[in-house]
């Protein structure tokens, strides 16, 4: 079986590029830059016969003894790359990561087609929200956006990014939150939205030290967001990177708690990256999506 039909795969990118896999290492093309970091999917070991191997601008190191550290050959501390009409910056930072989740564009390309096509206002609540990838996407489509993450350096990035992108006066709510309480909150208030995305980590603290453990906490968390989800609501996505939450773990949860309150149709499926020089899909986690249609 082709995997290519089974998944979700971000395949329209022009500066970004997964070059070559091997030996728990992805080879990447951001924009001008080759970087190596580390990949726990990537547990074949294939030839470094790719040039990019040995031309490479930043190397990321894992330690025996965990995270790791960069070393940078001739690098900027910053740049950019583009997708579509959207900007995102770019510096590397701890534990390998650059900013940006590529894979998170066929995401990125799904709602902003559901938003587009309503031909309504739309209400956007964009949980543990990063860097902002899937806020901006959302606006550029046309959704009114509100952006929740408990980093209050994630959230400065972010506006860049929308400020880089053309959107700096899109109406977007920028919150420094820890996103339990604020859902929490919400319902309180009585706020509800058209569409939800939620990229939840594996493990986190809350601000009176709450432990989130994304096998334990998940699905309560899904419970507490379908009360936020309008009459007319569109969609809700949920990513995960976590080894357990598999596709068939997520359409469960979905079709369990959304699709019993409101009707619609679940699908859930790993996402992917292609590489370049095998034509293979890269394996980047999953996400299950829920739609009203």
């Amino acid at each position: 079986m082709d995997r290519k039909n089974t998944m979700w795969i971000a395949d329209n990118w022009k500066d970004y590029e997964v070059l070559d896999t091997s030996n728990g290492e992805k080879l990447e093309r951001w924009g001008d830059y080759i970087l190596v970091r580390p990949d726990p999917q990537v547990i074949w070991n294939t030839p470094h016969d790719h040039a990019g191997w040995s031309h490479k601008n930043g190397h990321y190191h894992r330690s025996a003894k965990g995270g790791g550290e960069w070393e940078f050959f001739d690098l900027p501390q910053e740049w950019s790359i583009h997708y579509h009409k959207l900007t995102f910056h770019l510096k590397p930072f701890s534990f390998k990561h650059t900013g940006l989740f590529p894979e998170q564009a066929v995401n990125w390309d799904w709602f902003s087609q559901i938003i587009r096509e309503a031909q309504r206002p739309v209400k956007v609540l964009n949980l543990f929200a990063y860097t902002g990838g899937a806020t901006v996407s959302a606006a550029a489509a046309g959704a009114s956006v509100t952006h929740v993450d408990a980093s209050k350096g994630m959230v400065t990035w972010a506006k860049e990014n929308a400020v880089s992108s053309g959107l700096g006066d899109a109406p977007i709510r920028w919150l420094v939150d820890d996103c339990v309480k604020f859902v929490e909150r919400e319902i309180r208030r009585g706020n509800k939205y058209d569409g939800i995305i939620m990229d939840p980590p594996s493990y986190g603290r809350g601000p009176k030290g709450e432990i989130w453990k994304i096998e334990e906490s998940i699905f309560p968390f899904i419970e507490l967001c379908s009360k936020l989800l309008s009459d007319d609501a569109l969609f809700l996505l949920i990513n995960s990177y976590t080894t357990g939450l598999q596709p068939a773990v997520l359409s469960y949860m979905l079709n369990t708690v959304i699709t019993k309150r409101f009707g619609g149709h679940v699908e859930a499926e790993e996402i992917g990256l292609p590489v370049t020089k095998s034509g293979l899909i890269l394996p980047c986690g999953a996400s299950g999506r829920w739609t009203k249609q």
